[in-house]
């Protein structure tokens, strides 16, 4: 991927325009960038979260993470599988072009191609009608109970735009395939890129012609990628920076202690689990030769029973994460409590698993993780490999930057990996059907795999039954019964290994105390909320 390529707004648009009272200018960083300008090429929060910022759905989330209307104004349901939107009139793209259905139903097929890492978000929908330039009809396979929390972060394009610079086509990102979207942006947001150097900052600026009020008084916000937590810190401490993110747990103290300063602290809904190559028989990346260990479950168990869970919460996230046994946590539609119970850290155990096995010496097998993406990612990995290796397991650590390691997941090239999940819709189903349901090779006779299905499932585990009960979720539509489908499927899961669930860290955001922002739980940052004293 080119790393040089920069985008510069126009100097008439941004000499038109119209400052705020008090207007201010923001800078804010984060451990990493965002992967792509085409919110299309990847379904990773802190890319989604930015691009939001640029780019708009028919929904979208207020300050008290409630859905309420965007690019649409207002939606019924006529008949179970068929929805009616009234879109926004008056809606204009940042290049001027109008905001109509045609975009919509563009974007669609462009979410929809086989290329595309958000294909889920649209994946129940068959067809999308157009009914006049500001009404579509939007068909669907069966009742979608949570079709709004789904099309949250499917950001709708500008089809001319796309047309006429060849950008219809999205990027396979895990080919390093690239275009004018994934470099330049052109949202009905309420701001626009201004410059857009990959690895070193970002620019946006105020839309002077957004549709809708602006809470924030920031005419101009410089994103930066700091790698170096120390570095991020630094800048922070020293004033160059409003906002970073994450803290690192250690310099909690340190910045509260700070005048001027502080750090905002509450539980994050994502939930940080390992993967284990499951379909192969043989094991890509490990020292056994002709033989797939993880294919086992008593291997995934005794990798499971290996870990000191309370140990990685107290030592290395310093209490600031809750270890669960369920792939989705609190705060998620479907959460069962009754279920978030772990198997017991038992190395002795562990160890009687892998000798009946098969493997009374362990084995060796490469861990890919990331160093840049989760808070203390790579450090976690580390702990899990010396915890492993007590038990005869000998991971070899691969840390990477977020970039080389969702490349590597999503190519389906890891025998072993770290991985954390939100799901953009805030429901069960979503972590399933994206992680845990069948890849499309693999689904049960006479059936079908949905749109995107299994595209972040590297571990390729696959239980025919686990898809029925995805099914179902899908389209049931009274809660009791949907939740029953739910807790059976997670059940089903747990019992499986399917994936090994670590735990929900916890979102810890620097602040300066003349910064009010609003902390959203899925870890997104907003900048319309912003107000800078």
């Amino acid at each position: 991927m080119q790393r040089t390529r920069r985008t510069v707004a126009t100097l008439a648009v941004l000499a038109s325009i119209s400052l705020p009272a008090g207007a201010a200018s923001f800078r804010w960083a984060f451990q990493s960038d965002a992967v792509t300008m085409d919110p299309y090429n990847i379904n990773e929060t802190m890319t989604l979260g930015f691009m939001g910022n640029i780019y708009e759905g028919l929904i979208r989330r207020n300050e008290k993470f409630e859905i309420e209307p965007a690019l649409a104004t207002e939606w019924s349901t006529p008949e179970p599988t068929r929805w009616v939107f009234k879109l926004r009139q008056g809606v204009k793209f940042h290049n001027g072009n109008p905001f109509t259905a045609d975009d919509v139903i563009f974007s669609y097929e462009r979410a929809s191609q086989k290329s595309s890492d958000v294909a889920p978000f649209v994946a129940g929908i068959t067809a999308i009608n157009k009914i006049d330039d500001h009404t579509i009809e939007v068909m669907t396979d069966g009742p979608r109970p949570i079709l709004l929390n789904e099309i949250g972060l499917w950001y709708i394009f500008d089809k001319e735009w796309s047309e006429a610079n060849n950008a219809v086509q999205v990027g396979a990102l895990a080919k390093g395939e690239e275009n004018f979207a994934t470099v330049n942006a052109n949202g009905t947001g309420p701001f626009m890129l201004k410059l857009r150097e990959p690895d070193v900052q970002t620019v946006l600026v105020r839309n002077p012609d957004y549709w809708g009020k602006i809470e924030s008084n920031v005419t101009e916000a410089k994103f930066t990628p700091i790698k170096s937590a120390a570095t991020r810190v630094a800048s922070f401490l020293s004033g160059e920076l409003d906002m970073m993110y994450p803290v690192p747990l250690q310099d909690v103290d340190r910045i509260n202690q700070k005048a001027g300063l502080k750090v905002l602290q509450n539980p994050e809904v994502r939930t940080i689990f390992l993967g284990m190559e499951q379909a192969g028989d043989e094991l890509k990346y490990s020292d056994v030769k002709g033989k797939n260990p993880f294919k086992d479950r008593r291997v995934r168990l005794a990798v499971y029973q290996a870990i000191d869970i309370d140990g990685i919460a107290r030592k290395v996230m310093r209490g600031a994460s809750k270890p669960t046994a369920l792939m989705i946590g609190r705060g998620i539609n479907g959460f069962d409590e009754s279920l978030n119970d772990r198997y017991p850290f038992d190395p002795d155990a562990a160890r009687k698993l892998l000798a009946e096995a098969g493997y009374p010496d362990g084995f060796g097998v490469t861990f890919d993780c990331p160093n840049d993406r989760y808070v203390n990612d790579e450090a976690i990995c580390q702990a899990i490999t010396a915890m492993l290796a007590r038990v005869g397991i000998k991971a070899t650590l691969n840390a990477q930057t977020k970039a080389k390691h969702f490349e590597k997941l999503k190519a389906m090239d890891s025998s072993f990996f770290l991985l954390g999940w939100t799901p953009g819709s805030l429901d069960m189903h979503n972590t399933f059907f994206y992680n845990a349901a069948c890849p499309p090779d693999m689904v049960a006779p006479g059936t079908t795999a949905g749109s995107g299905q299994a595209s972040w499932n590297t571990g390729r585990y696959c239980n025919h039954d686990l898809d029925k009960l995805l099914s179902l979720i899908a389209v049931e539509v009274d809660p009791a019964k949907r939740q029953a489908l739910m807790s059976e499927a997670m059940k089903m899961h747990k019992e499986d290994i399917g994936h090994l669930p670590l735990h929900q860290q916890a979102l810890a955001w620097g602040v300066k105390d003349s910064t009010d922002l609003v902390q959203n739980p899925d870890n997104t940052f907003t900048l319309r909320f912003v107000k800078v004293k």
